[in-house]
């Protein structure tokens, strides 16, 4: 289907022809003679219908023409081609009534002075309409029939995070939710606690998408929705009957995030995304577009993308205006009036409207004639109009070839009163007077006693269980599938690979250099072929495959393609080929690590959305992770999402050449502020091996924690040594072990004179810094008589968390034993002072600083990045060898150990003080032996 739709709605080839050949001439004069005599006989307004109406006759015939970037301030579908509306327009009239009071009154009542905790009425009360229209006759769940029985993944639905006070309104009406609930909204702490926005997070079973961080919601439904045609393409899982539905506000477009993959939405022809964006005019503070018109603006970007675009802007109480327009003055006037002068008549009386909007035009004022004013103060907009949104719905559902968005033009705070309707103010207003409640109840119609709104709390209004409503209501969604909102997780535990894949990290690698992120790679690689979850694992790159080795896999993964690959490769006769294939494996998203993002949280959620356990691994330059999308990796926390964040080309000094802009010191403190996520910096390709062989059984085995986990991996290579004789694999996922004693660095110690052994010191040291610990350690025996333990510091996260859980524990239960942290007990017994050091900024090691019982210093890369060698770059931030020798013998002046003269002499013998660029490369850069532990 989404093949012949691409010969219908071509986005690239659209085009009009200029250099092409008049091979009629004489038939073009007639025709253009035809224009001539329309304009000069039935005018301009007659001749730009006909040739609208044949640009649509063009488009539907596959003529390459130019499509229309913006049309006309009215509805884009007519009343003639309504579809019959299959409710009942009563009933679900009185519902929308009920679920808008109990909105506002849950806001209202969670606003009383002893507890005030804010929320939103006014945008659910603009778009209840939307939402009324899609759960009653559009929305599919989780039981609906369109896939097999019991698996169904039903709709995706976005809903915008201001709404959530009707979400719970109509679950409530549903019997999901009780008054307590209701009563609890914002205040997660009582019993049953509502969360204030959509938050799968705080709300496991209710929410399954998190969307009030503007911007992210449309650019996670775009990846959400191809994200479904990739398991469907590669035979996962059946998604075809699956729409993905996103409901936005018109200020939230504003966001970059917002627009900027609508261009791939198009490119792949996802007919089964739908943006319902509610043009209420307002944005936060005041109009979107006061001095434009934002639905227009909209058009045109959703258009020119190649989207298909309806927009219902006016109710139907307009047609008979509109049908009586014959030369285009009442639409003229439409197209003219600013977005301002629109929130306005939506706040004055009908006098003013008729004055100002239809006064200006002596046709505007006979069409209005025989209107009262009150007539006219009711014209309503179109995204009110239940019959015109059901029209829109349908034909949105029904387009192939094309996503699609629904403009739908409302009022902020419609129905709410006087006071809250289209004012600037509305976003911040939380309570309702007992004035303008009774004035809300009387607009709704709602049998509620004037006593019940003058005591102290306005009531919630339910017409009981048994009534026609919520009957209704109840049948509606049986017939589609089950209530919405509903977070259900089916997915089962995957078969864990075999320990002996993970055998040839824990090797080493000889004399060979092996960078860690070509480790990591290796075993993704290993990975990717087992029959137990080959097939589960989602590579995603952001246009880097080359420079992290991924492209080995282009040739076998393959990377995926809804098209295939319509074309010779010009690589085509190499081993390493680019390959694309609808089956293919890997998502590559070009230069986008939003894009890149949006399908992690995707594939690393398909467990909960899909039934179907993804591992999502995406390979990027660690500079531009959680710096650059953490807001996203907060979101995929929050919608407890699953996978593998690689932050590659690691740390500050490792990527020398790149300078300021890509050198990467602080990722692992932002990673820090992240509870969902689990960060490592490892050294060595057998850390690697065992921290993912217990992430895979965390994550994806019958532990089935809800974590992602990010791993700094770094492009320095040196040789991997082969994992220590007895390791304990418990102590690297832990976060630390001792790498290698004093005692077993292969340098001979001489004792101290005047003291019965050497003085004695603990080196802390991650990633890329454990070889200039390891060098440290030598120079320090064999240069100063002082002996240094080696620690690896797999995480220094880790080690934080733990030591929180322990004082946690301590702090809420004084009489238990004390809960020691594991960094404490680790180091408990180790002589001398402590140096951590690493190739990010001191704040990262400082984690741990207060739970380490002996002296600490931190060495690390603080300030901005510069392009240099590594050894110039580390002498610069003196974290090499060294700088770690120098801070270890100061350390042990402040401990009383040695003489500070020594310190001094050996800042002049590696002339740490020296002001040129490090020529040559101190100890260790170069040195490319095996490393013992």
């Amino acid at each position: 289907m989404a093949q012949e739709s691409n010969r219908k709605f071509s986005v690239i080839t659209d085009g009009l022809p200029s250099q092409l050949p008049d091979v009629d001439p004489s038939e073009t004069s007639e025709w253009l003679e035809s224009l001539d005599a329309v304009i000069a006989e039935q005018g301009r307004g007659r001749a730009r219908f006909l040739m609208l109406k044949l640009l649509e006759r063009a488009r539907a015939n596959a003529v390459g023409v130019p499509s229309l970037t913006s049309t006309d301030y009215i509805n884009t579908i007519p009343p003639e081609q309504e579809p019959w509306f299959p409710g009942d327009e009563h009933v679900e009239r009185r519902i929308r009534a009920y679920i808008r009071w109990n909105a506002a009154i849950m806001v209202s009542r969670a606003n009383r002075p002893e507890y005030n905790v804010g929320g939103h009425i006014a945008t659910y009360a603009s778009s209840a309409s939307l939402y009324e229209v899609g759960f009653n006759h559009f929305f599919r769940g989780k039981d609906h029939l369109s896939n097999s029985p019991g698996s169904s993944s039903g709709d995706q639905v976005f809903i915008q995070g201001h709404a959530s006070p009707g979400i719970y309104a109509r679950a409530f009406l549903e019997g999901r939710l009780t008054e307590t609930e209701l009563d609890a909204f914002r205040r997660e702490g009582a019993p049953g606690g509502l969360s204030s926005y959509p938050h799968p997070r705080l709300m496991p079973e209710f929410w399954e998408f998190p969307t009030v961080s503007m911007g992210l919601g449309p650019l996670d439904a775009i990846y959400q929705a191809r994200f479904n045609r990739y398991l469907h393409n590669r035979q996962i899982k059946d998604t075809a009957g699956s729409r993905v539905w996103a409901f936005l506000g018109d200020g939230e477009m504003d966001e970059p995030e917002s627009l900027g993959a609508l261009g791939i939405a198009a490119r792949e022809e996802l007919d089964n995304l739908i943006f319902v964006v509610n043009c209420n005019l307002q944005r936060l503070d005041g109009p979107v577009r006061g001095n434009g018109k934002i639905m227009q603006e909209l058009e045109s970007f959703f258009r020119g993308a190649g989207w298909n675009v309806i927009k219902v802007v006016w109710g139907r109480d307009w047609d008979p205006l509109l049908a009586q327009d014959t030369d285009g003055a009442l639409v003229n006037k439409m197209n003219e009036t600013p977005d301002g002068q629109f929130q306005t008549y939506s706040t004055s009386s009908g006098e003013y409207i008729r004055e100002n909007f239809f006064g200006s035009d002596a046709r505007l004022r006979r069409m209005v004639s025989g209107r009262s004013d009150d007539d006219l103060r009711k014209l309503s907009r179109g995204g009110h109009d239940y019959r015109k949104l059901y029209a829109a719905y349908k034909a949105a559902t029904e387009h192939e070839g094309q996503p699609t968005v629904i403009l739908a033009h409302t009022i902020k705070g419609w129905t709410l009163g006087k006071d809250f309707e289209a004012r600037n103010a509305t976003h911040q207003m939380k309570k309702l007077t007992k004035a303008e409640l009774k004035e809300f109840r009387d607009r709704l119609y709602l049998e509620i006693p004037d006593s019940a709104l003058e005591g102290g709390l306005p009531p919630y209004y339910h017409p009981g269980p048994d009534s026609e409503e919520i009957q209704y209501m109840k049948e509606r969604r049986a017939s589609l599938g089950g209530s919405l909102p509903r977070r259900v997780t089916r997915a089962k535990a995957l078969t864990q690979p075999p320990a002996s894949l993970f055998d040839i990290l824990r090797k080493g690698s000889g004399k060979q250099p092996v960078a860690t992120t070509m480790a990591f790679v290796r075993l993704l690689k290993d990975l990717m072929k087992t029959k137990e979850m080959g097939a589960r694992f989602v590579p995603v790159i952001p246009d880097e495959a080359r420079t992290f080795g991924m492209d080995a896999m282009f040739p076998t993964a393959k990377i995926y393609s809804p098209h295939g690959q319509q074309y010779e490769a010009v690589d085509r006769d190499l081993l390493l080929s680019y390959q694309e294939s609808q089956q293919g494996q890997m998502l590559h998203e070009g230069i986008s690590e939003a894009g890149s993002m949006g399908s992690v949280i995707a594939a690393g959620t398909s467990y909960a959305t899909h039934a179907q356990h993804m591992i999502p691994v995406y390979v990027f330059y660690s500079m531009f992770g959680f710096q650059r999308t953490g807001d996203q990796m907060w979101a995929f926390g929050d919608q407890l999402g699953r996978g593998f964040l690689l932050g590659a080309t690691a740390g500050r000094t490792t990527l020398n050449g790149e300078g300021l802009q890509h050198q990467d010191g602080h990722s692992l403190l932002l990673a820090s502020t992240n509870p969902a996520c689990v960060a490592y910096d490892p050294a060595f390709g057998f850390e690697i091996a065992h921290i993912t062989r217990d992430a895979l059984d965390r994550m994806y085995g019958e532990r089935d924690e809800s974590v992602f986990y990010y791993l700094s991996v770094y492009n320095e290579p040196y040789p991997q040594p082969a994992e220590p004789a007895g390791l304990d694999p418990a102590q690297v996922i832990a976060g630390m072990y001792r790498f290698r004693a004093a005692e077993d660095a292969g340098t001979s110690i001489a004792p101290t004179p005047g003291r019965d052994g050497a003085p004695r010191a603990q080196l802390l040291a991650s990633g890329v810094a454990m070889r200039w610990a390891l060098t440290a350690q030598e120079l320090l025996a064999a240069e100063f008589g002082v002996a240094a333990d080696v620690w690896s510091v797999t995480s220094w996260n880790e080690l934080r968390k733990d030591a929180l859980g322990s004082e946690r524990a301590n702090l809420l239960n004084p009489e238990q034993p004390e809960s020691v942290p594991y960094v404490s007990r680790m180091l408990a017994d180790a002589a001398g002072p402590v140096v951590a050091v690493s190739d990010w900024m001191r704040a990262v090691p400082d984690q741990i600083a207060r739970w380490v019982p002996q002296p600490y210093t931190s060495l690390g890369t603080d300030g901005y990045g510069r392009s240099d060698t590594r050894a110039a770059l580390r002498r610069h931030f003196n974290v090499d060898a060294e700088s770690v020798v120098v801070a270890t013998l100061e350390s042990l002046v402040r401990a009383g150990e040695i003489k500070a003269s020594v310190v001094e002499e050996a800042i002049a013998r590696y002339d740490l003080r020296g002001e040129s660029t490090v020529a040559g490369t101190p100890a260790g850069e170069a040195d490319d032996r095996p490393i013992s532990g």
